[in-house]
């Protein structure tokens, strides 16, 4: 529980807001902003690789993101592509 009162008070454009959380007898809820591009892992699979200027496009939000987390002395511990969501499914 304390881990999603700590998403919800970040605020940062690189890391998903979280809005609302709900729980019942056997589900747990969780209200985020739409985020429609799928796993940045998936894109990978799909193109087989990034060119270097999208990959460094999404290694700079991801370190702002990280930054802004290690200042507020929040770790995430698990970054990985299957964690990294893109907001669009373009290719840019």
């Amino acid at each position: 529980m304390s881990e999603i009162e700590i998403l919800k008070q970040l605020d940062h454009p690189n890391i998903v807001k979280i809005y609302e959380f709900y729980q019942d007898k056997y589900n747990f809820y969780l209200i985020t902003e739409y985020i429609e591009g799928g796993e940045l892992f998936d894109k990978i699979v799909k193109n087989k690789y990034l060119k270097e200027d999208k990959a460094m496009k999404i290694m700079k939000q991801l370190l702002s993101a990280v930054t802004y987390c290690h200042k507020k002395k929040i770790v995430h511990r698990d970054l990985k592509p299957e964690n990294l969501l893109l907001v669009n499914k373009s290719n840019d």
